[in-house]
């Protein structure tokens, strides 16, 4: 079920929902550590900000130009994720205070089940190696 998030800490005190998937950030300003007991830190999900240009304006620039410009794009993401982090690390502390109880699941069951089902091998083939890779990077292997 989806509830809109102005609706989620009303839906969760009474019980219509029993559950909510937002990052701590948004667990803190809604104040739903009020109205949970727990949190599990899954790491299941990265939501960022998305530099999207026109092909075709893009290509008019000089190559210097978008090795420039896309050299501070990815950059200021490593810098994003680093603040996130941080930020992720801190509000923890601040919730586990506010009586938020917290737990880590194991993600090689989680990876396990969506690699038997063919999940990665699927969305590696769209994706193609080389932003696999990149993925990987991140979340270390996954198929």
């Amino acid at each position: 079920m989806t509830v809109n998030f102005a609706e989620l800490y009303s839906a969760l005190q009474t019980k219509i929902a029993d559950a909510q998937e937002n990052p701590l950030p948004l667990v803190d300003v809604g104040r739903l550590y009020q109205v949970q007991k727990f949190c599990s830190l899954t790491g299941h999900m990265w939501d960022g900000a998305y530099v999207i240009v026109n092909a075709r304006s893009w290509g008019r620039l000089p190559k210097d130009l978008q090795e420039t410009v896309a050299h501070h794009i990815n950059s200021a993401g490593d810098g994003s994720r680093t603040d996130i982090a941080a930020l992720t690390t801190h509000l923890e502390v601040d919730l586990k205070a506010k009586g938020l109880a917290f737990n880590r699941p194991d993600p090689a069951l989680f990876r396990a089940a969506l690699r038997n089902a063919g999940y990665y091998s699927e969305w590696r083939k769209r994706y193609g190696d080389e932003a696999w890779a990149f993925l990987e990077k991140y979340s270390g292997e996954l198929a």
